[in-house]
């Protein structure tokens, strides 16, 4: 069975994550492959817009943590990781045409990461959404925090990720991580998409182009110094006993070391 499956309908792409027996969670190499799946549809006149979505009642717990061991162990693998999983989020935001993310269940950490680069977050009433990377000592990245705090604003992103909490859809909306809610997410997002393709095309693309860069412009941050705290976390003993702990099902025990 492929981890991503892709279908066409009417002019509307869905990617589909497909690993409904660990709900979705998504590996390096799915990571990778989404990069060429949203890139490819750049040039691809025949779809109007795409749908980012789960198999089975999930959208996605977020990254594969048992693979972390060996892929994600310290900060140089961290930052290998880093870039596959920025390059994702990359072109999801840079394809110039709408994307819906149409999530149900779990929607966590890299999950949400996922959501985050999409244009709209449509959900059902059953969604559990947030982004527990204060349960593994990880410090997320630049790009996933910007684009956070552009949604959610800075006290909600501030909780969110502090927290490590898992939000309800009702709450989740209130906070700006969902844009809207709907009983049938899938078809709420395809008669979205549909309408959007009435539209030019090239105002769309400008259009996205041009706010999502405004939204991601660092000003005064200093990013050198938000990498070294993303390489200390990745280096961390507590980061090892995030991961264990993850493995052992068991609360962890943080040092901040």
């Amino acid at each position: 069975m492929e981890d991503i499956r892709v279908e066409r309908r009417d002019g509307v792409a869905h990617v589909v994550l497909n690993r409904p027996a660990v709900r979705n969670a998504v590996t390096l190499a799915m990571w990778r492959e989404l990069v060429d799946i949203f890139s490819g549809y750049a040039a691809d006149r025949d779809v109007r817009g795409v749908i980012l979505r789960g198999s089975g009642r999930n959208f996605s717990v977020g990254a594969d943590i048992s693979e972390f061991e060996r892929i994600r162990e310290d900060r140089h693998q961290a930052a290998a990781y880093e870039v596959a999983v920025d390059a994702c989020s990359g072109a999801i935001a840079a394809l110039g045409k709408p994307v819906v993310a149409a999530i149900d269940g779990y929607c966590l950490g890299g999950g949400c990461h996922l959501a985050l680069a999409c244009d709209f977050r449509f959900a059902d009433r059953n969604t559990t959404i947030g982004i527990p990377s204060a349960r593994l000592s990880i410090v997320y990245g630049v790009n996933s925090v910007q684009r956070l705090l552009a949604l959610t604003g800075l006290s909600n992103a501030k909780r969110i990720l502090y927290s490590a909490d898992r939000f309800g859809a009702e709450q989740a909306i209130r906070m700006g991580l969902i844009d809207e809610l709907h009983d049938d997410v899938v078809g709420a997002a395809e008669k979205f998409l549909q309408l959007l393709a009435a539209n030019a095309p090239l105002s769309i693309s400008g259009a996205k182009f041009m706010l999502n860069g405004l939204t991601m412009g660092t000003g005064a941050l200093d990013l050198a110094t938000a990498q070294r705290l993303v390489d200390e976390a990745s280096d961390s003993s507590d980061f090892k006993e995030g991961r264990e702990a993850f493995v052992q099902k068991r609360s962890p025990r943080f040092r901040g070391e």
